[in-house]
């Protein structure tokens, strides 16, 4: 309660003092504190002509002032004080410049922003020096010849390759195009293309009626997000600093969006279990698939209002609070100097970002996002197609090529950048790409490949097995329990990661004839064909 009645201040005084042509400051001082020493600094700042804002008392002793803009060395003469320990701007407070007011009314602002035109050259070079996945753009030609020349396992393992770094590029092209069209939009195209490949893989799945590829690979890459990838950005980011803190309101918003999703995969294999005894096979059948394309429809709607919540409501709001939890952190720092150092640091980092312009034309980004989609199209089509051939020569299951297999070659770039800014510290950001995608996967691309199969006459249904859905019950159970406290360290990721490799083992063994979906068995043993 003190924490949050100390930001709920901290945000008054960022309007006030904005208003007022004052920048406010953190002034930490040093131990042993007493009131003396802050009567002292309290004196030194109200001769300057400054305010006293506060006195802080979270883990860190110190106050917080507002002092004229520009300080006329004010701040220097407070840094080489000998009782204050470090003095260090509030950015959220100095940065407002506008006044309060609904997210609505400041996207046109944002829409405002002028950027310079770079040229075609720049462009090419931004995409050339964008990863250095580009370096695997060369299996694209050879992917697309050994579909016609090479033997089927060649064709997987080239296209498989092929995938990764034109996710890479698809995700790299919409975010500069994202940065031309405003918070809203730009989001909205985020989350869209964000989930690109896994849609075109599974789309091509879908046609070709590989449903249990299809099922396994929804599963698979909600499980592959909120398992592996956040499992080793806990891992990575714990080993260099330990304990590591995030927004655990927004974490647990998307968690909580995810446990919704999962509830309506375990409906359908608990409404068959109800009524074994009491219909037939068919009409089973029939009622399993209405139930699945119903709620597909309701959670896409529910997907859809949270993109409203979020880019529309909630996103100022949500910017404060990580803003002021960066403050919060500096303050209550161990009280070892070297960590108080590397807070310092890490907050310095996150704070002093430039703010990003776009690398290339708009209509060369337009025309690279049309080309590397078809790429993909193309590469996921010559994977797809060499499936059926890989199970029986790899003797390995359907089942595990989308439950293992396809989330890695279509998240990989996902990964990679998630366990980049957690090593950076920014949790946040790697909690929003690892549970966030596995949000998105659960609330959009599973729906819309329910609503593909109705359309393409196709039966893709919610209906997974017992086995699948108690596996994937528990790991969401799980996610929740380790994000609920906004902290982590490196032996959750550890349990997130060892929990990930006993189901990637135990699917390794798992039979197709045992998998779920209206082509597989229903949970009595009896199998169905559409």
């Amino acid at each position: 309660m003190r924490s949050i009645l100390f930001l709920l201040f901290l945000i008054f005084t960022v309007t006030y003092t904005a208003a007022e042509g004052f920048t406010t400051y953190i002034v930490g001082l040093k131990e042993p504190v007493n009131q003396a020493k802050i009567n002292k600094v309290k004196e030194d700042v109200i001769k300057s002509g400054g305010k006293v804002l506060d006195e802080i008392n979270l883990g860190l002793r110190g106050i917080i002032v507002s002092l004229p803009t520009p300080d006329n060395g004010i701040v220097q003469a407070l840094e080489v004080n000998d009782i204050v320990d470090f003095i260090d701007e509030d950015r959220a407070a100095s940065s407002q410049e506008q006044p309060s007011g609904s997210t609505a009314d400041r996207v046109p602002e944002e829409k405002k922003k002028k950027f310079k035109n770079p040229s075609v050259a720049q462009g090419l070079m931004a995409i050339v020096k964008s990863s250095w996945l580009n370096v695997l753009l060369i299996c694209i030609p050879f992917g697309w010849a050994s579909h016609f020349v090479w033997s089927p396992t060649v064709t997987f393992v080239f296209n498989f390759i092929a995938i990764i770094p034109l996710a890479k590029l698809l995700g790299f092209v919409t975010e500069d195009i994202a940065l031309r069209t405003g918070e809203v939009i730009g989001g909205l195209l985020n989350a869209t293309f964000g989930n690109a490949v896994e849609l075109i893989i599974s789309i091509i799945s879908l046609s070709q009626n590989l449903v249990i590829v299809v099922q396994a690979s929804m599963l698979g890459s909600i499980l592959s997000n909120s398992l592996l990838v956040l499992g080793m950005c806990f891992l990575c980011g714990g080993y260099k600093y330990k304990e590591q803190t995030f927004n655990a309101t927004a974490a647990q918003t998307s968690a909580s969006l995810l446990f919704t999703s999962v509830v309506s995969l375990l409906l359908p294999a608990a409404f068959y279990g109800s009524t074994i005894d009491t219909e037939s096979q068919d009409v089973e059948r029939t009622d399993i698939l209405d139930i699945s394309r119903g709620t597909a429809i309701i959670l896409l709607i529910i997907y859809f209002a949270y993109l409203v919540f979020q880019f529309l409501q909630a996103p100022m709001e949500a910017f404060k609070v990580e803003r002021q939890s960066s403050a919060i952190q500096l303050l209550n720092n161990n009280k070892n100097q070297d960590d108080t150092e590397e807070q310092i640091q890490a907050h310095q980092i996150v704070e002093e970002e430039e703010e990003e312009s776009p690398v290339m034309p708009c209509w060369m980004a337009l025309t690279s996002l049309l080309v590397i989609t078809i790429l993909v199209a193309v590469s996921g089509e010559f994977l797809v197609s060499a499936i059926e051939s890989v199970v029986e020569q790899w003797h390995i299951s359907e089942t595990f090529v989308g439950l293992i297999l396809l989330p890695i070659v279509a998240n990989a770039s996902e990964h990679i950048t998630a366990v980049t800014v957690a090593w950076k510290n920014k949790m946040d950001l790697a909690l929003g790409v690892s549970v966030g995608s596995s949000m998105q996967i659960a609330l959009l691309v599973t729906p819309i490949m329910v609503i593909v199969g109705w359309g393409i006459n196709v039966d893709m249904s919610l209906f997974f097995n017992i086995y699948e859905t108690a596996v994937l019950f528990a790991s969401v159970v799980m996610v929740n329990y380790l994000i609920m406290g906004g902290k982590s360290n490196w032996f959750g990721g550890l349990m997130l990661c060892a929990v990930y490799l006993i189901i990637a083992v135990s699917f390794f063994y798992y039979p197709d004839a045992a998998a779920g979906g209206l082509d597989g068995p229903m949970p009595n043993g009896t199998t169905t064909v559409a």
